[in-house]
């Protein structure tokens, strides 16, 4: 797009329609250039596989448009659309809307091609042309994309005058501004039990997954990382025969990238391109990833199992994803220099979904939250609403907007949303000092075999009089030409790591490149004081080194090593460096810290249903995974992490890295149970959840985005859903609350206000019947508000073998609960409906925990849920359940200052009150061990502090 259009912001506008079913089958194609050659006109004409063919009155020019297809306005020429709109005399605003067909348009229109035609898809995409023509007549627009598989509709690049047009005609139910979205191991498959566990009852690690397709949607894949290889094992396993995806060939994606482990590879990027800030020397017009981030989070969940992780020519262990036989299918539609927009992200789904996906990953939330009626109703999350109805299990990141309240950005109860916890390996080493002060940091470094070396400044070593002595950036070691090698060869260089690190421009890698030629011992990073609460990852380095990350610790080392600088008493010029110190090395890990906890950058709970932060009657996330400090692979080419360029494998952290985990763990489901739906996976997940750490503590969550260790107490539903995942319990789970589509359906019918949104998303008018949050079929009770009595059923089906139940539970403060029955038999594949009853008490400005247990008499935990509620004039009580899997243990969580404990023991399930403990069971012993009494969330929620990928 010239200059001129930028001025004038050009944006794009996105117009669906209801769904239709399966179109046609994808073809292979090349396209290096993202855009036209300039001065090359080009026509593109649709074919029976609805690919746009270049062709070229002046010369040949090789552009590849994927299936989801572009198309030019009237006449299909480029160098038109671009002149119309640079001649126009208008501020041309292009937005990207959603809006729905009717159906009895597309069936007046198309009587005799049926939906299971394999060109249908065509033939709605000349619909889409059609009504285009019809409403826009003799004017420019640009169609980029033409959606028929989960969503009937399109992308448009249209002027807000003509989008007015559009969703003024009859056959189009409605339009949606276009927006912008963000991306948001070796020892985890450990820490979650797999080897011993999960993978056993697959058959081993080498069949965990096999068969089993996920698509994940981010920045691409670097396919030539042997963590995406097919010939590591001599069992080949083949491409499932459900999945029909291709593999796009490119210069940046050449042919035979996919094999049978990475089976599909695709990328959307029309809305970028229209606005013209798609790069493509940085961003690859092409599957390929240039970031980082989609090679990372597919090897987490997808990895082949084994690959040895070395880094900065030091080796720490073998890499494996948690799902290490399943396949995987790339869907890019996020870049490294821009994000992503809806407009992509939503082709990408509907591919993904007409490929044939089991499971799609979205480590990407929105830039704000969806304006309207509820926040539910978005592109994005209605397209994943009818990949659901499609048999899909959809998992995505909760963001990295926390620790606030409320600033969870997965919004809707049919996608399952992960936070981000930690888990108990760390790499620690430290330095100690000449006075016997010993001060712990990060740093992927080894140690200086306890030699003891001067340490000397980079402010205090300049090569010459000369030299910038008042340049403020001298002390971060960027550039070795100001520095004297005579006073830093053989010694300890000291550098600062100020803001500029944190931004990108200063580098660690740079400051090693200059320590070394300098002739450096090793380097010593000290945190400057105007870094304020940002948290550092370990990071590589091939010599001696040690990165302080308290800005307190930094105070008192300078401390130490300005007092043993000896000073000339007349011109005030150092004599000598006094001060010295030896690096403890940081390879070897330790694993004696308490874990997991939830990190404070991991996005919180209540769900907003609106943008006025009102409560929804849904808990998020669900669950908690790791996704703190995580090895996995990076592109070749990645540079999202410039400290990690070059390397193969990558440190990351961020509830984008947590998704994955839940990802592969939900392929391991599907393969044990294929008929499962994606509400069974997630209450699998769910019930069977961890309530305490692996020291058998609480769960702590971390409540600061400074110092967090220090602001920390006991982790909530709204911090951790159900808890943290138990990965080996997920795989006998006992009792499933199972949900449909119809069951989303009537929830979102039962909003209100939101019957004609309902109709223009899905062309399906509500009817009498309509469901509540709290009445969804969900492994946990939410109440944004508690006005009185509430009654809410949940109905459980029993994937075990017959067995008899007893329920505990644990009131919210605040309300008083009953569940019946008490005690239940039930057979396998039989259903149980448990009735819970509510009575609010008292008026509370707090959130409040309860939770019920189910107990087996043959030592089957059924499950555990919890439930939160706001009560009538304060803030929502959320309850959940979750388990302690195979342990057999459940707790609850209660208001502040009270403990509490649940297990099968006889008496109903009594109140907590302030101060109280409390035991619950059903039979007639007391309860088992349980979980203290965690402080409710005051206030209403905000908005949380802006996180990291």
């Amino acid at each position: 797009m010239d200059s001129q259009n930028k001025r004038r912001g050009i944006k794009g506008k996105l117009i669906c329609f209801s769904k239709p079913p399966k179109g046609s089958k994808s073809v292979e194609n090349t396209r290096p250039n993202p855009t036209p050659a300039s001065g090359t006109s080009i026509t593109y004409l649709v074919d029976h596989q609805d690919v746009m063919q270049p062709q070229t009155r002046q010369q040949k020019v090789a552009f590849f448009v994927p299936d989801y297809g572009y198309k030019y306005g009237p006449g299909h020429g480029y160098e038109n659309y671009l002149s119309t709109f640079g001649d126009e005399n208008v501020n041309m605003k292009a937005t990207l809307y959603i809006s729905s067909v009717r159906e009895r348009f597309i069936s007046n229109d198309h009587q005799n091609v049926p939906r299971s035609d394999p060109h249908y898809g065509s033939y709605v995409a000349k619909l889409h042309d059609s009504l285009l023509k019809k409403a826009l007549k003799g004017q420019k627009y640009l169609k980029l994309y033409s959606y028929h598989y989960l969503i009937n509709g399109f992308a448009v690049l249209v002027t807000p005058g003509q989008a007015s047009r559009l969703s003024g005609r009859k056959e189009v139910a409605n339009v949606v501004l276009d927006y912008s979205v963000r991306t948001a191991t070796t020892y985890t498959p450990q820490f979650l039990g797999l080897p011993q566990g999960a993978w056993p009852l697959e058959g081993g690690f080498d069949s965990a997954g096999e068969g089993i397709v996920i698509g994940f949607i981010d920045t691409g894949i670097d396919p030539t990382h042997p963590s995406f290889s097919d010939i590591l094992d001599k069992n080949a396993y083949p491409v499932p025969q459900h999945f029909s995806g291709i593999c796009e060939v490119t210069r940046d994606f050449p042919s035979g990238s996919c094999n049978r482990k990475l089976v599909g590879a695709r990328h959307f990027a029309a809305s970028a391109i229209t606005r013209g800030i798609f790069n493509a020397t940085q961003d690859y017009a092409s599957p390929f990833d240039g970031d980082g981030h989609g090679t990372h989070t597919a090897s987490i969940a997808s990895g082949n199992h084994g690959i040895p992780v070395v880094v900065a020519g030091q080796r720490f262990g073998n890499a494996s994803g948690m799902a290490p036989r399943s396949h995987i299918a790339v869907y890019k539609a996020l870049y490294k220099s821009f994000g992503g927009f809806a407009a992509d992200v939503v082709a990408a789904i509907d591919q993904a979904a007409q490929d044939g996906v089991d499971i799609i990953s979205l480590s990407i939330t929105p830039n704000r939250r969806p304006p309207g009626v509820a926040t539910f109703f978005n592109p994005i999350d209605m397209a994943l609403l009818t990949a659901v109805k499609a048999g899909i299990f959809v998992v995505q990141a909760a963001g990295n907007t926390g620790p606030g309240p409320g600033s969870v950005s997965s919004f809707s109860p049919w996608i399952f949303t992960v936070g981000a916890s930690s888990h108990n390996r760390v790499y620690n080493n430290s330095i100690c000092l000449g006075n016997n002060m010993i001060i712990s940091g990060v740093g992927l470094a080894p140690g200086s075999n306890d030699t003891v070396y001067t340490l000397v400044s980079a402010t205090h070593a300049l090569s010459n009089d000369t030299a910038a002595k008042d340049d403020m950036y001298l002390g971060e070691c960027q550039d070795a030409s100001l520095l004297s090698q005579d006073l830093i060869a053989g010694n300890l260089l000291i550098c600062s790591y100020s803001v500029r690190f944190v931004l990108g421009v200063s580098t660690i890698k740079q400051a090693l490149e200059t320590a070394k030629n300098l002739s450096a011992a090793g380097v010593v990073f000290y945190m400057d004081p105007f870094v304020i609460g940002f948290q550092l990852n370990p990071t590589p380095m091939d010599m001696p080194g040690i990165i302080i990350p308290s800005a307190n610790d930094s105070k008192v080392f300078l401390q130490y090593y300005n007092s043993s600088l000896l000073r000339d008493p007349t011109t005030n010029d150092i004599v000598k460096f006094g001060a010295v110190a030896s690096i403890t090395g940081g390879l070897v890990p330790s694993y004696t810290v308490a874990a997991p906890k939830v990190m404070y950058y991991s996005a919180r709970g209540p769900d907003p249903e609106d943008n006025s932060l009102n409560a929804a009657d849904v808990l998020k996330p669900n669950v908690v995974a790791p996704g703190n400090s995580i090895w996995a692979a990076w592109s070749s080419l990645g540079t999202q992490s410039i400290e990690f360029q070059d390397e193969e494998f990558a440190m990351m952290s961020g509830t984008s890295m947590a998704a994955p985990h839940i990802a592969g763990l939900a392929a391991l489901i599907k393969k044990k149970f294929p008929g499962f739906s994606p509400a069974a996976i997630a209450s699998a997940l769910s019930t069977t959840a961890s309530l305490r750490d692996k020291n058998g503590g609480p769960i702590m969550a971390q409540r600061a985005y400074s110092n967090p260790d220090v602001n920390q107490s006991p982790a909530t539903p709204f911090d951790m859903g159900s808890g943290f995942v138990n990965a080996t319990a997920a795989l006998d789970p006992g009792l499933i609350f199972d949900s449909s589509y119809d069951d989303y359906f009537s929830f979102l019918c039962g909003i209100n206000g939101s019957a004609p949104v309902v109709l223009n998303y899905t062309s399906h008018s509500c009817g009498v019947s309509t469901l509540d949050g709290p009445d969804l079929n969900l492994p946990s009770i939410t109440f944004g508000k508690l006005n009185q009595t509430r009654l809410v059923n949940r109905t459980v089906l029993n994937i075990g073998p017959d067995e008899t139940f007893a329920v505990g539970w644990s009131a919210p403060y605040g309300v008083s609960m009953k569940v019946s029955p008490t005690r239940f038999f039930i057979a396998t594949g039989d259903r149980q409906v448990l009735t819970v009853h509510f009575n609010a008490t008292l008026n509370n400005t707090a959130a409040s925990y309860g939770r019920i247990g189910l107990f087996g008499d043959q030592g089957k935990t059924g499950g555990m849920f919890p439930g939160v509620i706001i009560l009538a004039g304060g803030a929502g009580v959320e309850g959940k359940a979750g388990s302690e899997g195979s342990e057999g243990k459940a707790g609850t969580e209660v208001c502040e200052g009270s403990e509490e404990k649940v297990g099968p023991a006889g008496s109903e399930g009594t109140e907590v009150s302030e101060g109280s403990e409390e035991k619950v069971g059903p039979a007639g012993s007391e309860g088992t061990e349980g979980i203290e009494g965690i402080v409710g969330i005051e206030g209403m929620p905000g908005n949380g502090r802006k996180g990291r990928k």
